[in-house]
C-alpha cells in the first residue's frame, strides 16, 4: 500500500522537531535569566520614566523582539511569493 510509507510521513516533521527543541531550550534559558533578575529598575524612554521589576522589562523586550521577528518572516515570505507570482 502506498499510504504506509513510514519515511514519507516523518520526513517533513524532522526539521521542525529541531526547531521546537531549540526554541524550548532558549525559552528555559530566558526564564532562568528573567527569574535571576528580579530587582526593581528605572527605565527611561525619551521624557518618560518607569520603575518596575527588571524581569518584566526583560519579558516585554523578549515578546516585542519575537513579534518583530515574526513580522519580518511574514514580510519575507510575502515578498518571495510576490516575486514568484510576478516571474510567471
Amino acid at each position: 500500500m502506498a499510504g504506509n510509507d513510514p519515511q514519507g510521513s516523518s520526513q517533513g516533521s524532522g526539521g521542525s522537531n529541531g526547531f521546537l527543541i531549540g526554541g524550548g531550550i532558549l525559552l528555559v534559558l530566558l526564564l532562568i535569566f528573567i527569574f535571576q533578575n528580579t530587582a526593581d529598575t528605572t527605565f527611561k524612554f525619551l521624557f518618560w520614566s518607569f520603575t518596575f521589576p527588571l524581569w518584566l522589562g526583560l519579558l516585554i523586550t523578549a515578546v516585542v523582539a519575537f513579534v518583530i521577528g515574526q513580522f519580518a518572516l511574514m514580510w519575507r515570505r510575502h515578498k518571495r511569493r510576490q516575486a514568484r507570482r510576478d516571474s510567471r
